[in-house]
């Protein structure tokens, strides 16, 4: 497996991921977690979350159906000044627009409207953690933490 195809496949999954059939189009798992799969030639990903407002996550993605990477996340709207329904459509924006060179969240920075998003990331794709923010009107109202990388057997 090469950098590159994972780095490819992240944005792909990514974007058609979360972002275009979030809240909805998740399927409901007996344990109360939300799951949604993609698939594109030799990669799959899984991705399963619990909860809404707190939520927390992993995503863990699979080449030739072996784990080699994977993304803990755990977020929160913690302010009431836009609807949690609001943000997360904001969000789902935001990670739409994924960076080529950071394919873990959405861009350093988006606006649209009266939102913000600011992403803080450091490392690379093999080990990284980041910190995501949504504001509304210059308020702080919504902040999602995560972390991850490559894994082996």
């Amino acid at each position: 497996m090469d950098l590159k195809g994972l780095n490819k496949f992240l944005i792909n999954a990514h974007i058609n991921g979360y972002a275009s059939s979030g809240e909805g189009g998740e399927k409901s798992l007996p344990d109360g977690s939300k799951e949604l799969e993609y698939k594109e030639e030799l990669f799959f990903v899984r991705d399963r979350y619990f909860g809404s407002n707190p939520f927390g996550g992993e995503e863990v993605v699979f080449y030739r159906q072996q784990p080699v990477w994977l993304m803990n996340y755990y977020g929160k709207v913690i302010a009431e000044s836009a609807s949690i329904k609001e943000v997360y459509s904001f969000l789902k924006e935001a990670l739409k627009k994924v960076p080529q060179d950071k394919p873990y969240r959405g861009p350093d920075n988006f606006k649209s409207g009266n939102f913000k998003y600011s992403n803080k990331v450091e490392g690379a794709v093999e080990k990284f953690i980041g910190e995501e923010k949504i504001y509304y009107k210059k308020e702080l109202v919504y902040v999602a933490k995560y972390h991850g990388g490559l894994i082996s057997k």
